[in-house]
């Protein structure tokens, strides 16, 4: 079986310098990839303090899948950071370069639609890599 074309589809690069935006490849600015960084840091902190719980309370290996949570989280914020492209703004089809909370509607049909497939490719790398850490956490020898 082929895998869908959104998987396969490399990730272009985005130049540091990009502040405009670009349908499917760039759809936040500063701000809004600090909050992505951010989120990125915070699903990180949330899956080790969960991990370290777990382990400590002894709990059986299929309660430890419980961290493909916030190990989602993590990857899905720093995807977004990396790519500069907000999965939740591309599936509503707005995007934002200024202050936080700001966003801007896409009125061409052909952005909107290369934004939602790039939301995809993102949510599914998101859960995909989160549920690998739950079954690595599930498989850990404790």
């Amino acid at each position: 079986m082929k895998p869908p074309s959104f998987a396969t589809a490399p990730i272009p690069e985005i130049p540091t310098a990009a502040i405009e935006y670009q349908p499917g490849v760039c759809n936040i600015g500063p701000a809004e990839i600090s909050r992505r960084r951010r989120a990125g840091y915070v699903g990180l902190a949330a899956t080790v303090v969960l991990l370290g719980v777990l382990v400590a309370i002894g709990a059986p290996p299929f309660a430890r899948l419980i961290i493909a949570l916030p190990a989602a989280v993590a990857v899905s914020g720093y995807l977004q950071a990396r790519l500069h492209f907000c999965a939740g703004f591309g599936s509503r089809g707005v995007f934002n370069f200024g202050p936080l909370g700001q966003t801007h509607e896409v009125a061409d049909k052909e952005a909107r639609r290369r934004d939602r497939a790039r939301a995809m490719q993102i949510g599914v790398a998101s859960l995909v890599l989160g549920v690998a850490v739950g079954v690595a956490a599930f498989l850990l020898p404790l």
